[in-house]
């Protein structure tokens, strides 16, 4: 008899339970015209339900916290009411759902903000990286406005409000995006943050903008809703490795396991294409983390089984899998083949390689 799959098996804690172990990645598929989400992305998180979790599109919690165009945000009230509709649909088919909140620091443009507001970030280096712009043409990322002490703490506020706003619309939980080279992550590396106060230096400093967000965001909406997202080792937006990496990255599994909250998540996401996350490091986080590890990044159905069955980690993320099989929960559980996605159609557009691939089983039809 075959052995049933651990992927489907579901995984429960004194709040939530979740039905299977996977998990849809947070993708930017850059839907969300203004940064409101549209009424396809309503039918896109709908379609994709029968997922254990679903962790939305990085969600930025103010008008300069955009990097590229067309991304949700969360920061009006019109974007609100939206993801409002995006939350019943998912609830609706008995899926949970957590918000990405994110603020993109020097990764962006001026002309992609309201009033063409500056960029930002730890120290002023730019990131050396192009980006599609509001008139229609690639420009370089110019040098950021460097943050004050005091415009840090009014961003670990604004993270802490966007949690509790998100919370108030029905969001199972929150995940902090603390990857990818984006602000938070510019405060960690020490080639993207030469600061001399209680921000900069050390890696008890770098980051200490993380740990207080992780605490004010714990503290206001619970420690079983809070998740953070990690990419240790990654080279992406303009940011790469650094001496001592993997110990400034033991510190703060340390920290965040001291907080008790509900997950850690590794991206194992890069701009080589030979990057992956060492196991041993997994390991390393598995040993010193004691709640639930999420990883994703290069996953297959049956590369998945085997992270779970090597009690490697707790819930397996799908990104690219997700945009093309809507169905992917009994497409694994069923055997069935798993169809490709189309490159062409990951950014921007319309309902065109968004909400229109076929599915082989219905979820709404399932027994």
């Amino acid at each position: 008899m075959a052995l049933s799959k651990k992927i489907l098996s579901p995984l429960h804690t004194s709040l939530l339970s979740f039905s299977n172990r996977i998990v849809m990645a947070p993708m930017n598929r850059r839907r969300a015209m203004n940064g409101v989400p549209s009424d396809a992305m309503v039918n896109y998180y709908g379609q994709r339900a029968s997922a254990g979790l679903i962790i939305t599109d990085n969600t930025a919690i103010a008008a300069n916290a955009i990097g590229y165009l067309n991304t949700p945000g969360i920061y009006n009230s019109q974007q609100r009411e939206s993801w409002k509709k995006v939350i019943e649909a998912v609830h609706k088919r008995n899926g949970k759902i957590f918000v990405q909140l994110v603020h993109t620091g020097r990764i962006g443009h001026p002309l992609n903000h309201k009033d063409r507001m500056p960029l930002v970030a730890p120290s002023d280096y730019a990131a050396n990286e192009t980006i599609l712009t509001s008139e229609g043409t690639y420009l370089p990322m110019p040098k950021p406005k460097v943050l004050s002490f005091e415009d840090t703490q009014e961003l670990v506020q604004l993270f802490i409000h966007s949690a509790k706003n998100a919370m108030e619309l029905g969001f199972d939980g929150v995940e902090i995006h603390a990857a990818h080279g984006f602000l938070i992550d510019q405060f960690l590396n020490p080639k993207s943050n030469n600061r001399t106060d209680s921000y900069g230096g050390n890696i008890t400093n770098r980051s200490r903008f993380l740990m207080e967000i992780m605490e004010g965001v714990q503290a206001s909406i619970g420690k079983e809703r809070t998740g953070v997202r990690l990419s240790p080792f990654a080279e992406i937006n303009g940011l790469s490795t650094y001496n001592e990496e993997f110990e400034a990255h033991q510190y703060i599994t340390d920290e965040l396991s001291k907080m008790d909250i509900l997950y850690i998540h590794l991206s194992n996401i890069g701009s080589k294409e030979n990057y992956s996350i060492s196991t041993n490091y997994i390991q390393e986080v598995r040993k010193r983390f004691k709640n639930l590890l999420i990883v994703t990044g290069g996953y297959s159905p049956k590369s998945a089984e085997i992270t779970l069955r090597n009690n490697l980690a707790d819930l397996i993320g799908f990104g690219k899998p997700y945009i093309s099989n809507p169905d992917l929960v009994e497409r694994i559980r069923h055997n069935a083949p798993l169809a490709i996605p189309n490159k062409d159609t990951f950014y921007h557009g319309g309902e065109n390689g968004y909400i229109d691939y076929p599915v082989l089983y219905d979820n709404d039809k399932l027994p």
